[in-house]
Formats: structure tokens, sequence, C-alpha cells
């Protein structure tokens, strides 16, 4: 059942992905793409991003271990 959920993740993932170049792309310039301050700011949000799905994969993997601990201690 965890290979399911995290295929399912990726899967998302994968449609964020594939959705956000039409979403970023714009007849105009706008102030922070004139600047080239837009790619500061999408680096950014990228590695928050990547930051939290770290964090709660490893958070996943302490609880799996923490519950398999208390499992055989029954």
């Amino acid at each position: 059942m965890k290979f399911f959920k995290k295929q399912f993740f990726l899967v998302i993932i994968l449609l964020h992905s594939i959705s956000l170049p039409p979403v970023l792309a714009q007849s105009k310039p706008g102030l922070m793409e004139s600047n080239g301050k837009i790619y500061v700011v999408l680096g950014v949000i990228l590695l928050i991003f990547f930051g939290l799905i770290i964090w709660l994969w490893r958070l996943d993997r302490k609880l799996t271990k923490i519950e398999h601990h208390l499992n055989n201690n029954e």
C-alpha cells in the first residue's frame, strides 16, 4: 500500500510540473521578469518545495521505524 502512495505522490508532482510552463508563459514581461528577479523567486519557491518534500519523506521514515518498534514490543 505504501508503494501506491508514493506512486500517487509522484504522479501529482509530474502533473504539476507539466502544467507549470504554460502558467509561466506570458505575452508581456512584467516587472519581475524584466529585471530578471522572477528566476530568483522561482528558485526560492522550488527550494522550499523540495525542502518540504525531503522533510516529509524523512519524517515518514522515522515514523515507520517507530511504528515497527512499537509493534514488535507488543
